[in-house]
This record gives C-alpha cells, sequence and structure tokens, in this order.
C-alpha cells in the first residue's frame, strides 16, 4: 500500500512539476542588493546622514554660528583618553560632546549642519551631470553620423581642460564683491543668488558643467550598443518618433549602468565641494562645511587634533557609503548575475 502511494505521487509530481513564481528584474536587484551586506550598511548610513540633514535644527544642541570666546578649543572629557597628550593642557567641557573650536563654536552642531552642504552637493551635482549627460550622450549616440563625431569632438576638447581649475576660475571670476557690480546685470544677479544660497549656486553650476562628459560618453556607449537592436528596428517599422524611441525603448534599457555610475561618482562631486571649502572657494561663512572645518581645524591638529579629525571622519564615511553603495548598484543592476 505505502509502495503504491509513493508511485502515484511520484507519477502526480513528474506530471504536474512544481514552479517557482518568476521575479521581476527590479525585485531580482532589490533581493541581490538587499544581500550586499556593504550596501546596505551604505544605504543605512546615507539615509541617517539625510535625516540628520533634515532634522539638524532639532539634532544640534547649539546654532552652528554661536560664537562663545571664553570656550575656545574646549573638549570633552572622553577626547582625552583618544588623545592623552592633550592632557596638560587641554580644557575641560562636557558641554561639547566632540568639542569646541578656536572661537567657541559647537563642532557636534557644526558636523550636523555641514552634512546639509555635502549631502546637497552630492545629489544636485548628480542630478544636474545626469541631465545634461543623458540628453547629451543620447542625441550624439542615436543620430551617430557627423552629429557624433562633433559632438564628441566638443567633450574631447572639454576632457582636455582640467575640471578643478576651471571651477576654481570660475568660482574666483564670479565671485568678485557684489559693490563692483553694476546692479541689473547678469553677474550681480548671479552673485546675489549665490549670497542667498550660502555660496552654494555657484558651486553647483562648476560641477555641473564639468562632470557631464563622463556621463555623455557613457550614455553614447549603451545607446550605441543598443540603438541596432530588434525591438528599436521594430519601432521605427510602425513609424514610432525618434523621440518615443528614445525615451520609451532606448533610455529605460541603459539607466541602469548610468545610475550606477552616477552613484560611484557622487564622492568625486563631495571631495569637490570639501576641497574647495578647504582653499576658502567654498560656502561663504558662518555656513559650515566640512572642508572649511579640515581647514580650520588643520592650524591645530598638533594642540588639538579633534578639530580636523572629526570633520574628516565625518566625510570619509559619507564617501564610503555613496562608495560601498554603488558597488552594490553596479552588482545588483548587472544582467549577467540575474538569478544567482
Amino acid at each position: 500500500m505505502a509502495q503504491a502511494e509513493l508511485e502515484s505521487k511520484t507519477l502526480i509530481s513528474s506530471n504536474f512539476p512544481l514552479t517557482r513564481k518568476s521575479e521581476s528584474p527590479l525585485q531580482d536587484a532589490l533581493r541581490r542588493l538587499l544581500r550586499n551586506r556593504a550596501a546596505v550598511l551604505g544605504g543605512v548610513v546615507i539615509i541617517l546622514l539625510i535625516l540628520m540633514a533634515v532634522f539638524a535644527p532639532l539634532i544640534a544642541i547649539k546654532s552652528f554660528e554661536v560664537q562663545v570666546l571664553s570656550d575656545h578649543d574646549k573638549v570633552p572629557e572622553w577626547i582625552l583618553s583618544v588623545f592623552p597628550d592633550m592632557a596638560p593642557y587641554a580644557r575641560i567641557s562636557n558641554a561639547y560632546p566632540l568639542g569646541a573650536d578656536y572661537v567657541g563654536r559647537d563642532l557636534f552642531s557644526r558636523i550636523i549642519y555641514g552634512a546639509r552642504v555635502s549631502l546637497a552637493v552630492a545629489f544636485i551635482g548628480s542630478l544636474i551631470s545626469m541631465f545634461i549627460g543623458v540628453i547629451y550622450g543620447s542625441i550624439s549616440g542615436y543620430f551617430g553620423g557627423w552629429v557624433d563625431n562633433i559632438m564628441m569632438r566638443i567633450v574631447d576638447v572639454l576632457y582636455a581642460f582640467p575640471s578643478l581649475l576651471f571651477i576654481i576660475l570660475l568660482l574666483a571670476f564670479f565671485r568678485s564683491p557684489i559693490s563692483d557690480i553694476e546692479p541689473g546685470t547678469i553677474g550681480y544677479t548671479f552673485n546675489k543668488l549665490d549670497e542667498n544660497m550660502g555660496g552654494m549656486f555657484f558651486i553647483f553650476v562648476g560641477i555641473g558643467l564639468t562632470a557631464w562628459e563622463t556621463m555623455a560618453r557613457l550614455t553614447r556607449g549603451q545607446v550605441l550598443s543598443i540603438r541596432e537592436k530588434e525591438f528599436i528596428e521594430a519601432a521605427r517599422t510602425i513609424g514610432a518618433s525618434n523621440f518615443r524611441i528614445m525615451f520609451k525603448h532606448i533610455l529605460p534599457n541603459i539607466i541602469g549602468p548610468l545610475i550606477v555610475a552616477e552613484t560611484l561618482a557622487i564622492p568625486g562631486y563631495i571631495a569637490t565641494e570639501a576641497f574647495l571649502s578647504f582653499i576658502g572657494l567654498g560656502v561663504n561663512p558662518p555656513t559650515p562645511s566640512w572642508g572649511s572645518m579640515i581647514a580650520d581645524g588643520a592650524l591645530a591638529i598638533r594642540s588639538y587634533p579633534n578639530q580636523a579629525l572629526v570633520p574628516a571622519f565625518a566625510l570619509a564615511i559619507t564617501m564610503f557609503a555613496f562608495n560601498f553603495l554603488g558597488d552594490g548598484l553596479r552588482d545588483a543592476l548587472d544582467p549577467r548575475l540575474r538569478g544567482t
């Protein structure tokens, strides 16, 4: 009897094989992304940084611009356990969780508000780069021929000029004293806008004008590899316009590598802003930037290393988080790894 039941079950299972419900490409990519611990850690850190920047007024214990000159260079007790050489001359105050800078401003509060600058550059810079680069590269790759040759030679010329030097020259040219510019001119309008944005406008413009070349080249290569596929030819056959083919059929199939590339480029944008602030061409004081905080702390790094190392640690953690997330997205969106 038992043998008969076993044979019956075997026959049924052979006639009606069990199949697992298939996953969509997005679900498969999300599953592989969540299995990447480094990428998940990077994503969690980025989410925490975003929340910290959004709710900075609630998290910061003091205003980032308030100076208490009598509290200059004070440090909490736990700093002495990390840097015991400071014990003979350090001024102790647990009212400052990470210490105070050379004019008595709270480092913890300035770190919190400094995240706003770095994240703004990260997201707005990447959006500008993708917007310009994707449109430019798509047109170049789709039409090809002399259009492609001319557009790519322009990119080659722009590549020949150092991007960081271009941003420095741009900032030095436009950031002349507002009193020296005639009201009503474009320069006056741009300077007022930059002043109202705390010095961020020209940084966004500089990054946007120099970061899109790589995205344009990558987009062009992706479009060239897919524009002759069968489904693109079928769309042309039924009379689909170039605009519809580009945005309905081509871009959805190449957006994955573009997002990965832009995510991996974000640490470069953050580093550029930090460097510009370090040399004094970043955001306008007293708006805090991790780069300007490192520059201020570097002047007293032998005596008060916490003033330079704390913002440097925040900058490093943020850049590592975006790198980890970018690596995870690259693996998750790789079609060759689907189903693994």
